[in-house]
């Protein structure tokens, strides 16, 4: 754990702020420690764990908070964490979930919030128990483009949705995925729906609504991974509107885009950028004062795909559990994600059928250990 006589961060504590232990250093750590350490997010880091130590110790150091090797331990030690932040490989979500949920403490939980929807049911059945609140991270919902066009849809600026579509174009090479043996993996990680797209399968659902039936189609084209690298899917959503999905993580030679394109019968919104970031397109009739200005107003540059929007989400939370109001993102929300990333792996391994969102999983290998028959080998 952390050396004696190291000099701590320290943050004062207030009625308006709680208190966070991390669990789990590798990448998107960062981001989460950022967002806890800046002055306008009403948090303090208490202390950080891993089961690698050089990985701890760098968070640690860099925070000026203890660190542990052991999340039992840093539980034990430092009782006055309120809220856990699960930022460990998806395919340990649960069980980091429903072994630390006895402690009763609230959690945040990176995304997806699992990878089979058997283990997002556990997940909130164990935190239901314990009197533990779930939320999962989805800080794509607070960037200012994405919060200006749902304010739009909810006003009923859109009139009729005919169709929704979303366009990931990253690149993500071969070092990025040996640097931890589970990337790439179906057990523990999935591919590029399950990871890099899925803030913006997230998005597609929150804008379109409820699924009906969708289909969907996989390669990996230029990666050496279990999982896919390229993915392509149609929707039909209940509301009889149209949506396309387009996510890879073969973009060569750097990231191109991050989009979500919105169309109706009285407005068109296309937002884009490198994390739907900016306003391309905005335009209604009739027409508002503000829409002349919505588009500079509401868009910004980010430093990289993640964005900003770790703050406004970790701000978000806080307040939800302080005021005892509901979270944008609970488990039962989460769990729409994972249900509707499922179900297109498993249209993807019967041949790119359509099915439905409840479709049992029969095929997919996403969330489930290799076999000797299967373990290594990629997709076709």
């Amino acid at each position: 754990m952390w050396r004696p006589g190291a000099r701590r961060f320290e943050r004062a504590v207030t009625e308006d702020s709680l208190r966070f232990g991390v669990v789990g250093c590798g990448r998107i750590a960062g981001n989460h420690l950022r967002a806890l350490a800046a002055d306008h997010v009403p948090a303090q880091l208490v202390a950080v764990a891993d089961v690698k130590e050089d990985r701890a110790r760098a968070c640690a150091e860099q925070y000026r908070v203890p660190y542990y090797l052991d999340y039992h331990e840093m539980l034990t030690r430092h009782p006055e964490i309120d809220v856990i932040d699960v930022l460990t490989p998806t395919g340990y979500h649960a069980r980091h979930v429903i072994d630390l949920a006895r402690y009763g403490k609230h959690f945040v939980v990176e995304k997806p919030m699992a990878l089979q929807v058997s283990d997002c049911d556990r997940m909130i059945a164990a935190c239901r128990r314990h009197g533990c609140r779930l939320f999962v991270v989805k800080q794509n919902r607070y960037n200012p483009a994405v919060v200006a066009a749902r304010r739009a849809l909810e006003d009923g600026r859109f009139g009729k949705i005919v169709m929704g579509t979303v366009r990931v174009r990253w690149k993500r090479d071969q070092a990025y995925y040996a640097r931890d043996s589970w990337r790439g993996t179906w057990e523990l990680d999935g591919g590029v729906m399950a990871q890099q797209a899925s803030h913006h399968l997230d998005l597609l659902q929150w804008f379109m609504g409820p699924v009906e039936q969708l289909q969907c189609q996989i390669a990996t084209r230029l990666l050496q991974i279990e999982v896919e690298d390229t993915a392509a899917a149609l929707f039909r959503f209940e509301s009889g509107a149209l949506g396309v999905f387009e996510a890879t993580t073969a973009t060569r030679p750097t990231d191109l885009e991050a989009s979500l394109s919105l169309l109706g019968e009285r407005g068109s919104v296309i937002l884009g950028g490198n994390a739907v970031n900016r306003i391309e397109h905005w335009q209604f009739d009739p027409e508002l004062p503000e829409d002349a200005h919505v588009r500079a107003a509401a868009s910004q540059d980010v430093p990289d795909v993640y964005g900003h929007g770790h703050g406004d989400y970790l701000t978000a939370v806080v307040r939800s559990i302080l005021g005892n109001q509901a979270g944008m993102v609970e488990g039962a929300e989460g769990r729409k994600n994972v249900a509707i990333l499922t179900a297109l792996y498993e249209s993807a391994a019967r041949g790119g059928v359509p099915v439905p969102p409840d479709v049992r999983i029969r095929k997919a290998r996403i969330g489930r250990r290799p076999t000797p028959a299967t373990k290594g080998r990629g997709i076709a």
